[in-house]
C-alpha cells in the first residue's frame, strides 16, 4: 500500500469501521515505499508484528478468574409517570470497559442505567436498573465478591422527594417547583467498605476547576485512582465515540490524548492492573 492509498479517507473510514466491530488493527510500517515516497504504507516488519501479537494474548487472559463491578450509564428519577430527572450519559465509556475487562478474561457485573446498548459479547452479566437507589443496591450487593469496581456511571445526585401518581398538568398545576431530596453516594459506600484487596477506580466529568474537584473527589470517597475527563476537551464526554482522559491517583497524574473509548478503555485496565499490583 503507498502512502496516498493509506491516507485516502476511504481507507481510514474502513479501517475505523473495522475498529468498531472489534477488531484490532497492526499500523503499517514507515519507510520508502514503492512508489519513492517515504511514510506510513509498507507492511510492519515481521517481528513487529509477532510481538504485537504475543502482547496481545498475553492480556487476553490477564484477568482471568476476576470479578469487576462496573456501573454504567445515567439513572432516571421519576417525576411523575412520563417524566423524570436525568443526564446524556450514553454509556458507551463503561460498555467499552465491560467489553475489554471481559475479553481479558474477567467476569463482569454491569450494573446499567437506561442505555441503548447491546450487551458486549462475554462472560457478562448486566443488570438493568433505572434510578440510583437501584443502582446502590445492586452495588452494595455484587462489590463484596469482586476484587474491582470501576463506577463510571453517571449517577443522579437528586431524587424527587413526593413522585405524582399522575402526569402533572400544567394547566392544573401553573408555577411547577419540585422538592429534592439527595441521593444515596455510592462511591463513599463502597469506599467505606472496601478491602484491603479490592481496587475502587471511579470517574469524574467536570466542567471546570477539574483537577481539584477529582483529586478532592478521590480523597473523599476513599477512591485508588479517578479517571478524569472534561467537558472543555472537543470529542470528549457524553455521547461520543471518543473521549480524552486523565488518571489521577495519590502518587500521579498520567494525561492521555483523544481516542476510540475502547482505546481508553484498554489504556485504563492497563492502568489498573499495573497499579493494582504495587498497592
Amino acid at each position: 500500500m503507498d502512502l496516498d492509498m493509506y491516507k485516502h479517507p476511504s481507507t481510514q473510514a474502513n479501517l475505523k469501521l473495522l475498529q468498531t466491530y472489534g477488531n484490532h488493527i497492526i499500523e503499517p510500517g514507515f519507510g520508502e515505499l514503492a512508489s519513492g515516497l517515504e511514510g506510513k504504507g509498507r507492511m510492519e516488519e515481521p517481528e513487529a508484528i509477532v510481538a504485537y501479537l504475543e502482547n496481545y494474548f498475553a492480556k487476553s487472559a490477564d484477568m482471568k478468574g476476576e470479578k469487576v463491578l462496573i456501573t454504567a450509564g445515567p439513572t432516571y428519577e421519576k417525576i411523575d409517570p412520563v417524566r423524570f430527572i436525568g443526564n446524556y450519559s450514553s454509556g458507551k465509556m463503561a460498555y467499552a470497559l465491560a467489553e475489554v475487562c471481559a475479553q481479558r478474561g474477567a467476569e463482569v457485573y454491569l450494573v446499567s442505567g437506561p442505555v441503548a446498548l447491546e450487551t458486549p459479547a462475554g462472560n457478562i452479566h448486566r443488570i438493568d436498573v433505572e434510578s440510583a437507589e437501584e443502582m446502590y443496591q445492586a452495588c452494595i450487593e455484587h462489590f463484596p465478591s469482586c476484587q474491582t469496581a470501576i463506577l463510571c456511571a453517571a449517577v443522579a445526585d437528586y431524587r424527587v422527594a413526593e413522585i405524582s401518581d399522575n402526569k402533572i398538568k400544567r394547566e392544573e398545576s401553573g408555577e411547577l417547583c419540585l422538592h429534592l431530596l439527595p441521593n444515596k453516594d455510592i462511591a463513599a459506600a463502597l469506599g467505606e467498605r472496601k478491602q484491603p484487596s479490592q481496587y475502587l477506580l471511579g470517574f469524574a466529568l467536570e466542567t471546570h476547576n477539574e483537577s481539584q474537584h477529582a483529586e478532592a473527589k478521590l480523597r473523599r470517597k476513599n477512591l485508588d485512582a479517578i479517571v478524569l475527563n472534561s467537558l472543555q476537551d472537543q470529542g470528549a464526554g457524553f455521547r461520543h465515540d471518543t473521549n480524552k482522559v486523565s488518571i489521577l491517583s495519590a502518587e500521579e497524574r498520567l494525561d492521555f490524548p483523544l481516542k476510540t473509548k475502547k482505546e481508553v478503555a484498554s489504556d485504563i485496565i492497563d492502568y489498573l492492573l499495573k497499579n493494582r499490583k504495587n498497592k
